[in-house]
Formats: C-alpha cells, sequence, structure tokens
C-alpha cells in the first residue's frame, strides 16, 4: 500500500471515529440531566449531615455548557470502542499475529480496570466534597457554581479511573521488552510514595479512608503488573534457553559433520 492510500485510510478511519463521538456526544446531550443528577447526589448526603449546600446557574449560557460537556464526556467514553478499533485497524496489519493478540488483550483488560477506577473515584467523591464543605462555619450557606461543581466531579472520576490503567501500561512496556519485572520491582518504594501523593492529591486535607480507598487498589494493582511482568520474563528467558541450546546443538553438528569429512577429504588427497 502506497503513501498515499494510507493517507486514505487513516482520514476514513478519522472521519468514523469522529462520526461515533459526535453521535453519542449527542445522544449523551439528551441525557445529561440524569448524569448531573446522579453527579449532585453527594451533596444529598451533605443536606442529611446538616450542611446547607446550594448548587447555582451563574450564567446564561452555563446550563447549555454543562450538557455539552457531560455529552462530550459521554461520546467519548460510549465511543471508544469505534475509535479504538479504528485505530488497531488502522495499525493493525504492520503487526504480527501474537503482537495482535497481545495489543487485543491489552484493550480488552482496560475497559473493566478503567469502570472499577470511575467507580472507585465516585464512591469516594461524597467524602472529598464533605471535607471541601466542612472548611466552611456551620452559620453559613454554601453556594457553589454547578458548572464548577460537576467539572470537579468528573475530573475527579475520570482521573481515578485513568490511574487505574497504570498496570496496562506497565505490562504493555514489559511485553514490548522495553521494562523487565525487576525494575518494576525494585522501584517499589518510588511506587508506594507516588501513589500516596496521588492519594493525597485526590483527598485534601489527607483524609485517611479516602486515601486508603484510593491507594491501596492502585498499589494492588501496581504489584499484579509486576507479578504478571515477572511470569513473561520467565517465559521470555526459557524461550531464549531453548533458542540458544538449539543454536548450539546446530554448531556441535557442524563442527562433528566437518571434523568428520576433514580426514576423508585427507584420504582422497
Amino acid at each position: 500500500m502506497g503513501f498515499a492510500a494510507h493517507l486514505k485510510e487513516l482520514r476514513n478511519r478519522v472521519t468514523i471515529a469522529l462520526l461515533a463521538i459526535c453521535v453519542f456526544a449527542i445522544a449523551g446531550f439528551f441525557v445529561a440531566d440524569y448524569i448531573l443528577e446522579l453527579l449532585a447526589r453527594p451533596l444529598d448526603e451533605l443536606s442529611e449531615r446538616g450542611y446547607t449546600v446550594n448548587l447555582n446557574i451563574t450564567k446564561v449560557t452555563e446550563s447549555f455548557n454543562l450538557k455539552m460537556m457531560i455529552g462530550f464526556v459521554i461520546g467519548i467514553v460510549a465511543a471508544s470502542p469505534i475509535w479504538l478499533y479504528e485505530t488497531i485497524a488502522f495499525f493493525i496489519p504492520g503487526l504480527k499475529k501474537r503482537e495482535r493478540r497481545y495489543l487485543l488483550g491489552f484493550i480488552i483488560s482496560s475497559i473493566p480496570l478503567f469502570l472499577l477506577g470511575c467507580a472507585t473515584g465516585w464512591f469516594v467523591l461524597p467524602r472529598i466534597i464533605l471535607i471541601f464543605v466542612g472548611f466552611a462555619p456551620d452559620v453559613t450557606t454554601q453556594f457553589l457554581g454547578a458548572q464548577e461543581y460537576f467539572s470537579f466531579s468528573l475530573k475527579l472520576v475520570l482521573a481515578v479511573g485513568a490511574a487505574f490503567l497504570m498496570p496496562v501500561v506497565l505490562v504493555m512496556l514489559n511485553f514490548a521488552d522495553f521494562l523487565s519485572a525487576k525494575s518494576i520491582i525494585k522501584a517499589w518504594r518510588w511506587a508506594v510514595i507516588l501513589i500516596a501523593l496521588f492519594a493525597a492529591m485526590m483527598t485534601p486535607a489527607g483524609e485517611i479512608m479516602s486515601m486508603v480507598i484510593l491507594g491501596v487498589p492502585i498499589l494492588a494493582l501496581y504489584f499484579l503488573a509486576a507479578g504478571i511482568a515477572y511470569l513473561n520474563d520467565r517465559r521470555r528467558a526459557r524461550k531464549r534457553a531453548k533458542e540458544d541450546a538449539a543454536y548450539e546443538a546446530e554448531r556441535a553438528e557442524e563442527a562433528q559433520a566437518a571434523s568428520q569429512a576433514d580426514p576423508a577429504e585427507q584420504a582422497d588427497a
């Protein structure tokens, strides 16, 4: 396939991916009210605890912008099977059969991990909002900007979902022979520090329970990735040892055949 044909295929696949995102984004725009209602539920828990918190629309276009933001996020997430397929379909002709299988496995494993991360972020969201609201005096009534609140909630949930993809990235680097299991295991102290920092950033004021809920699963996934990388390194080492043994056996046979041929050549001479 020539360069022009590659460009044409790339254009077609990008067009399909963008159309899919647009279609799901439009659908997401019409269900945005339900998503906004879900994201606002942590405020109900605050009301039960005695806090007075109100969401406020302060601009004429803010409601529309909120729905657009929700619709865009839904479009990206809901259309992910399509744009992931188009991306893979463009690159997959240049991959070997085993590489295709690995790539498919990485994508399939990424989906439940991302959803698990989003669910974890959603679980700690009320605690985090409670911490922020708790800084206000009891005699005050808090008026939260709706766009700021929903933007914060979405970013938190999606950030935790993305963090849960870390083991997939580590395993991918290991399978690509860029990162060894030994390196992953050796860096476990740095991993603990970085994961703790991430959990602390996501949970202001150092709320211990939320930090544990966020950090422990990510750390467990890190060591799971290290275990998978270790098994892959052992498999790769056995394969290389077998190939080396076969090569040495072939060299020995060639040397033996050459040594047997020399006396015969001398006798003929």
